[in-house]
């Protein structure tokens, strides 16, 4: 695997990451051949205990294709990420905060991404999201910039 200079090296071994289109054919399995080839992936990796990661870019590119492209319901969205962080193979980055994130989006209007931006910042310890987003700044993750 090819380093980036600057970047720590992982003390654990290294495992594949998942790229978007990976993630929506097994979602949405709208092409027959890409997705018996990634139902193949994870029955393997569920197999031979390996396991994949899911950055949260990954996640936010996720939220808005299943949003945008494929017209999906908030509710199929949200159900989608439950399934996704609790496949034992799927590593997904700041798992605390996605897993937070569902029931939080069922209480709020607020966007999925942004959401997701705000919890992940709180899982930081950050006490805040410092914004322009007039709409995000309506959840309390999210302060407005005056």
């Amino acid at each position: 695997m090819p380093h980036i200079p600057g970047a720590a090296r992982p003390e654990s071994p290294a495992m594949p990451g998942l790229d978007t289109h990976i993630l929506v054919r097994f979602l949405v399995a709208d092409d027959e051949a890409q997705t018996q080839a990634v139902y193949r992936l994870f029955k393997e990796a569920e197999t031979k205990k390996n396991a994949f990661f899911v950055s949260l870019p990954i996640l936010l590119e996720l939220f808005r294709v299943l949003e945008s492209v494929y017209n999906l319901p908030r509710r199929e969205i949200l159900e989608a990420v439950n399934a996704l962080t609790s496949m034992p193979f799927l590593k997904v980055d700041s798992e605390a905060a996605v897993r937070s994130l569902p029931d939080d989006a069922r209480k709020t209007s607020c966007d999925l991404s942004d959401l997701l931006i705000g919890h992940a910042a709180a899982a930081q310890a950050c006490d805040t999201v410092l914004s322009f987003d007039k709409r995000a700044c309506r959840h309390p993750l999210f302060r407005l910039l005056r």
